[in-house]
């Protein structure tokens, strides 16, 4: 090390959905040496900030001349993949999707592997939501259901919910009740007020249960019915409930449960008030949903290939991939954070790979080529998983700016479509 060190205040964390921005970054010797502040999943997501720059692959050193030869796979290609992985700014976001559009390509991302689910109920009933600012200010019955924070989301309970004073909860974690709701082995929080457990099978019929008794009706079996009264109980008398679940884990069978705890926050709406949290894993996932729906109308499998946008969840990139209807890949962001079911499905697919440390990734790419880190290297706006905008700023110098890098492919396949 060598310099003064040099402190970046209120940085923003992209390590999970919580996107903390009271993170203090000290660079010292152009590394990054501490981040006060930060969880331990947000020290692992910060690193010391050092990346690799290479251009593996293609004919020439220049970058000029590779982003050539990729436009040139891309056009040949019938039916080509863009594919969002996490860490990207939604600038870089917005140029994948614009080079979408150009190819007429299926644009998809890791959204639809992971949080599907909870969207397409979402889209089909609605969702009473909230500002984590809101539930920090007003939530006075917290319902973690069959999450624990701790573990992957590990700032939620210090900074939201239910440890911090709130406008309306100047006494903090005293003046809230905190219910643990495990199914099977996903479990809530150690230090619960009230824990409730069912199995994965119960469920369902706990959620149908749960409803008809905030509506003063009585439905399942004696066991099940007790549980029900005291939460429901419970909840009745909340002034502002929220009920936090994790979008990112699945239940342990398909159950309905995105739709089922949809369906009971806005139950929960005729009595008192109430929202639904959903937590989001990091790399600004949130963004690409939100920059999507903004650019095409759709947060996710949306296919060009008729020259508008076309919404396609239920043939996302992971069934055309098995089928082999995908003939060519654009992978955009950290590749190592792709879901594995993809990864392994693109074997044999011609691939590029554009995005952080994607020099040193597993995946099979004939051309990969570094870039930055959204947030680390690079400027731009994250998403938080309340779909809250945050700026982001560069603490380091970047390889390469992945926004910049993809309007320049975008220019060059626009060039070679016009000389065609």
């Amino acid at each position: 090390m060598s310099g003064a060190a040099r402190f970046e205040g209120n940085a923003t964390c992209l390590g999970c959905g919580c996107a903390c921005d009271d993170i203090t970054v000290v660079i010292n010797g152009g590394r990054i040496t501490e981040a006060r502040n930060a969880c331990a999943l947000g020290l692992r997501w910060f690193g010391d900030g050092s990346l690799p720059g290479a251009v593996l692959g293609g004919r020439s050193a220049a970058i000029e001349d590779v982003l050539g030869e990729i436009a040139t796979m891309l056009r040949s290609a019938r039916a080509p993949l863009v594919y969002l992985a996490p860490d990207l700014t939604s600038e870089a976001q917005r140029a994948a999707i614009a080079i979408a559009d150009q190819l007429r390509a299926f644009l998809d991302g890791v959204t639809s592997s992971t949080a599907a689910e909870g969207i397409l109920a979402a889209q089909r009933r609605g969702r009473a939501s909230a500002t984590l600012g809101e539930i920090r200010n007003r939530a006075d019955v917290v319902v973690f259901w069959a999450v624990d924070p701790t573990l992957s989301y590990p700032r939620f309970q210090s900074r939201y919910a239910p440890n911090p004073v709130g406008v309306h909860l100047p006494n903090g974690r005293k003046d809230r009740t905190v219910i643990a709701v495990d199914v099977g082995s996903q479990r809530g929080p150690d230090d619960a007020d009230m824990r409730v457990q069912m199995t994965a099978e119960e469920e369902p019929l706990f959620l149908s249960s749960l409803r008809a008794s905030l509506a003063g009706r009585t439905v399942g079996d004696p066991p099940i019915v007790a549980r029900v009264t005291e939460l429901a109980t419970r909840l009745n008398r909340a002034k502002y409930a929220v009920i936090v679940t994790d979008a990112e884990s699945p239940p342990p069978v398909s159950n309905g449960r995105a739709d089922s705890l949809i369906a009971l926050t806005q139950s929960l709406n005729a009595t008192t008030r109430g929202s639904l949290c959903t937590l989001r894993a990091g790399g600004n996932r949130n963004g690409a949903d939100t920059t999507l729906t903004w650019q095409t109308g759709f947060p996710m499998a949306v296919d060009f290939s008729r020259g508008v946008p076309r919404y396609r969840p239920e043939d996302a990139a992971l069934p055309r991939l098995a089928r082999g209807a995908i003939d060519a890949a654009l992978l955009v962001g950290a590749a190592a954070a792709i879901p594995a079911t993809v990864t392994d499905a693109l074997r044999g697919v011609p691939t590029i790979a554009i995005g952080p440390r994607a020099s040193e990734s597993a995946i099979d790419a004939s051309i990969r080529i570094d870039t930055g880190v959204a947030g680390i290297h690079e400027s731009g706006i994250a998403f938080r998983t309340d779909d809250l905008p945050l700026p982001l700023r560069a603490l380091l110098p970047t390889p390469r700016d992945t926004a910049s890098l993809l309007k320049a492919l975008g220019a060059a396949i626009a060039a070679q479509r016009g000389s065609a």
